[in-house]
């Protein structure tokens, strides 16, 4: 011990030792669901099997602006609210406003405990490579890991958190009509967007890194410990305030998300229709 501040001297930080990767949970969402379900006479009901975290809100607000959305009273959580709407037939859910890879998570883990089979995450982001002029969309396939949440989750072997190489390819090959100009490749997760220096942005850019958000690293992270099927998406819609910018298309990106949706939701079920839900491959990144 340092005597003279009574902190620890070990040489690696607390977030990244001493995590237990494959000791099971003591505090689980199973057991949050239960209380709140107890406290508020909550309904013992399934969420839909796919739905949607929308850290900016737009589309929620969007579909409640127009009547299309409405709350799913039997979603037992202390922290958010759960709507539901109509696409193509089938129900989804979505919460709004789940900013950052520690509530992201709290959510997700909330979610497939309560039913949800597939997570769709949509986040604006800001642009690290100037592959087009924003808006558009890119299908992340790895996150950079520079957030906490993740930690608790896999090892520090791996500066990436990665999407499942199966279910991305199940998802890229539905994009192809969805009229929005949808890109793949690798993001950046900070959990400090006021402390993006031009040094880490110039760094990030070398290493092929397609934009900044604040989510895919954890929920990637999650995914693969928890062996759940995620989706995230980066909507580039700024290059962070450095010009007339933040503009994110009709009716604030919602549009595009929403097709974005159908045809994530269309693939998925396409895949799994009529079959078991299939076994993962093994992730190197996960630690056994």
């Amino acid at each position: 011990m340092n005597k003279s501040s009574g902190l620890s001297s070990h040489p690696l930080p607390p977030i990244i030792r001493g995590k237990h990767h494959q000791a099971p949970s003591f505090f689980t969402p199973e057991n949050l669901l239960r209380e709140a379900r107890r406290q508020k006479t909550i309904p013992d009901l399934a969420v839909p099997d796919v739905c949607i975290l929308d850290p900016d809100g737009d589309i929620l607000r969007h579909l409640r602006a127009r009547g299309l959305a409405e709350p799913f009273e039997a979603w037992a959580c202390y922290h958010s609210e759960m709507f539901t709407f109509s696409q193509s037939g089938r129900k989804l859910g979505i919460i709004g406003c789940a900013v950052g890879s520690a509530y992201a998570v709290l959510l997700a883990e909330q979610m497939f405990a309560a039913g949800c089979q597939l997570l769709i995450s949509i986040t604006s982001s800001g642009q690290i490579a100037a592959i087009r002029p924003p808006p558009y969309f890119i299908l992340i396939d790895r996150a950079l890991r520079d957030e906490g949440t993740s930690y608790h989750y896999l090892p520090a072997n791996n500066d990436y958190a990665t999407a499942d190489p199966a279910l991305i390819a199940i998802i890229e090959g539905g994009l192809a009509h969805i009229g929005e100009p949808v890109h793949r490749g690798a993001t950046w997760t900070t959990d400090a967007p006021y402390r993006e220096t031009t040094e880490q942005i110039a760094a990030a850019r070398a290493e092929g890194i397609l934009a900044v958000e604040m989510e895919a690293a954890a929920l990637y992270a999650f995914a693969t410990a928890r062996e759940k099927d995620v989706v995230c998406f980066a909507h580039v819609t700024n290059q962070m305030g450095q010009a007339g910018d933040f503009e994110k298309g009709e009716f604030n990106g919602a549009t595009g998300s929403l097709s974005l949706v159908r045809a994530v939701t269309a693939a998925w079920v396409g895949a799994h229709d009529g079959t078991e839900k299939r076994a993962r491959p093994e992730n190197p990144s996960r630690d056994r």
